[in-house]
């Protein structure tokens, strides 16, 4: 498996003054006669997807799932086909109807929301991305990324020249005029995050977008993502089925299987510490050094450690620290802001290639002492 993962700065703490975007508790979707009765019931609720089928000829594809979505970061829902995500993504704004839970964005209730405030959320404040585009063919590039603001009542001339520089800004700049039929499968997915993006949205909601294309074309389309995230800084939830892409995109990534959630966590967590054997061989083949950091590798670094070697930073993966310590010869510090965090040389590198002797990164905050040091020789 190839991956690549950026470095991500920390999302916005939910510990912090900042409420969640999106606050989800004890959320269920239940598809069949009577559904409410399911989770009101605990013994109903108990039983598992075939047991409740040949009981109640009910399914739960949502089961009592509660997460936040913190302002700023990349929130990856994955698992594969049949987890419930799809389902998931699609009551965050009614476009399914919950069965029970509660849903707040902003701390607005979603599920008493009336048709017009409704309305409001989905054109203003959380626009969906979807796998099969949803383009105009009639339409030009131009007409179907300005479509959201002319559903806003924008005039034409303002409405045109937002969508134009939407579109030069996920890389379509002379495609205007062109119609969804004159383009390939990645510019037609481009046109439709430039659609979603033009209505300048608080969230981007994702719904399996790229699993149609092509690899190449994917992971181009996974690039433009997070670049524009790295630029921009908006909250996007992501739907995915391919660990890869989450591990890439992810800040924080909830990991379904039959409608509930088996595991949240960072990247690094889901892959260092499985929440059990279903997670631990999804990741049984994701290359480490590419998701552990070097915060978690590193070591305390002694006064003359501290003071020479190749720099690396704290969240940068660990497969950055192996060039460097290969090219220097030497361990790596781990700098953030001048000071020295730590140190990783070639014994905790090999030991997280092999997936040994690396802590939570809980346990390896408490372990370094910060050591002031000299400019750093190099930056990796």
């Amino acid at each position: 498996m190839t991956l690549t993962v950026p470095t991500r700065k920390p999302p916005t703490s939910a510990e912090g003054s900042d409420a969640p975007v999106f606050a989800v508790e004890g959320l269920w979707k239940v598809f069949g006669p009577k559904p409410e009765r399911v989770p009101a019931d605990p013994e109903l609720a108990a039983l598992g997807p075939a047991e409740l089928r040949a009981e109640t000829g009910c399914t739960a594809a949502v089961r009592d799932v509660s997460f936040e979505v913190r302002k700023g970061e990349v929130f990856v829902v994955m698992g594969l086909s049949g987890s419930g995500k799809s389902t998931l993504v699609r009551c965050l704004t009614r476009l399914i109807e919950p069965t029970a839970g509660t849903i707040a964005i902003d701390g607005e209730d979603v599920r008493a929301m009336d048709r017009g405030r409704l309305r409001e959320l989905r054109r203003h404040r959380a626009a969906m991305v979807f796998q099969h585009f949803g383009l105009l063919p009639h339409r030009t590039v131009l007409d179907n990324v300005a479509y959201g603001l002319e559903i806003q009542g924008m005039g034409r001339a303002e409405r045109r020249e937002k969508a134009a520089e939407v579109i030069a800004k996920v890389g379509l700049e002379g495609f205007e005029k062109r119609r969804p039929g004159q383009l390939s499968g990645g510019q037609r997915q481009r046109v439709g995050l430039a659609r979603a993006l033009a209505v300048d949205p608080e969230v981007l909601l994702f719904d399996e977008p790229f699993s149609a294309l092509d690899p190449l074309i994917r992971r181009d389309m996974q690039d433009e993502v997070a670049r524009l995230h790295s630029e921009e800084g908006r909250t996007m939830v992501f739907i995915t089925h391919d660990l890869t892409e989450a591990l890439k995109l992810g800040d924080r990534i909830a990991l379904m299987r039959d409608g509930r959630v088996v595991q949240l966590g960072t990247p690094e967590e889901i892959v260092n510490s499985p929440a059990d054997d279903y997670v631990r061989e999804f990741v049984r083949d994701v290359p480490r050094e590419q998701v552990v950091t070097c915060r978690t590798a590193m070591r305390p670094a002694s006064l003359e450690e501290a003071g020479s070697g190749p720099a690396v930073r704290p969240e940068a993966p660990v497969a950055e620290a192996i060039e460097a310590v290969a090219r220097a010869g030497e361990p790596a510090r781990v700098m953030d802001d001048g000071t020295c965090m730590g140190v990783v040389d070639s014994d905790a590198l090999l030991n997280v290639v092999a997936g040994t002797g690396t802590a939570a990164p809980a346990e390896r905050e408490a372990e370094p002492t910060l050591v002031p040091a000299a400019p750093e020789r190099e930056a990796v």
